[in-house]
C-alpha cells in the first residue's frame, strides 16, 4: 500500500510539473506571434486588415483587429486571452465572445460566440520561420453543422 501511494505521489508531481511546463511553453508561443500582421487580400483597394498581438497579464494576449472594406469604412475591435479556452468578451462587436487555446506547438483554436452560441471556430497556425500566420476558418450553423470553410494568410508587418 506505500509503495503504490509512493508511486501515485510521485506520477501526481510529474503530471504538476508538466503543466508548468506546458503553462511556460504556451507563454512562449504566444509571445511568437506579437507584432503586426497584414492580411493577404484580392479584394480592391482600400481593403486592410490588419491584427496586433501584444502581451497581456502573464502568460496573455491581447488581439486587436483593425479593417477599411472597399468603401473605405473602417472597423476595430478586440479581445484578451489567457490561451485556456475561456470565453471573454469582444470589444467593438455587440453580443460577441471568443475562446483561445493551444491545440499544438504551433497552433491555437479560437472560437467565436455570437448571441450565445458559436458560430465560427479558427486554426490559427503559425509558420515555422515565424512570418505568416494561416487561418482556417469554420463556419458553424444553430445545430453546429459546418456551413463554410475559408482560408487567409497574414504576413508579420515589419
Amino acid at each position: 500500500m506505500l509503495k503504490r501511494n509512493l508511486i501515485l505521489g510521485l506520477l501526481s508531481l510529474a503530471v504538476v510539473g508538466a503543466m508548468s511546463v506546458e503553462v511556460s511553453a504556451q507563454s512562449q508561443k504566444a509571445s511568437d506571434r506579437f507584432g503586426r500582421w497584414r492580411m493577404d487580400s484580392d479584394a480592391p483597394p482600400p481593403s486592410v486588415n490588419i491584427m496586433t498581438y501584444e502581451a497581456y497579464g502573464e502568460g496573455g494576449m491581447k488581439i486587436t483587429v483593425a479593417s477599411t472594406n472597399s468603401a473605405g469604412v473602417d472597423n476595430e475591435w478586440g479581445y484578451v486571452t489567457m490561451f485556456d479556452g475561456s470565453f471573454r468578451p469582444v470589444t467593438g462587436q455587440e453580443n460577441a465572445e471568443t475562446s483561445v487555446e493551444f491545440v499544438g506547438e504551433r497552433s491555437t483554436r479560437i472560437a467565436n460566440k455570437r448571441n450565445g452560441r458559436v458560430t465560427q471556430v479558427i486554426i490559427n497556425t503559425l509558420s515555422e520561420d515565424g512570418n505568416t500566420i494561416d487561418n482556417e476558418y469554420v463556419r458553424l450553423d444553430a445545430e453546429g453543422k459546418i456551413t463554410a470553410v475559408t482560408h487567409a494568410v497574414y504576413r508579420r508587418i515589419r
